[in-house]
């Protein structure tokens, strides 16, 4: 198991469990506080699973493809650490992970 941290858009930190090789995505989307809509189930083709991701841990992700890139391109609220979760496999090497729920589009 890996546990990831989730801040969520009200500013409440949880705690959660997560099986190796599942997505963050996945993770957030199950658990009891989500926030995250995840319209397109993780097929890449919607953003609304949008995070940050806390500096410690953003270099540890594998680098932006260019789907990925091109959808948080079209966000209002993309930063430097922004990431698509349902392109984060979570593995043992992200257990700790810090991500923040980005605003809603």
């Amino acid at each position: 198991m890996t546990t990831v941290f989730v801040t969520t858009r009200a500013g409440q930190r949880i705690e959660l469990a997560a099986v190796d090789g599942d997505t963050l995505m996945q993770t957030v989307v199950n658990s009891d506080s989500s926030e995250m809509t995840a319209l397109c189930g993780g097929c890449r083709s919607c953003a609304t699973c949008h995070v940050y991701v806390a500096a410690p841990w953003f270099a540890k992700l594998p680098p932006l493809d260019p789907d990925e890139d091109g959808l948080l391109e079209g966000t209002q609220h993309r930063q430097d650490n922004s990431r698509l979760s349902c392109q984060i496999a979570l593995t043992k090497e992200l257990d700790g992970l810090e991500v923040t729920i980005a605003p809603e589009e």
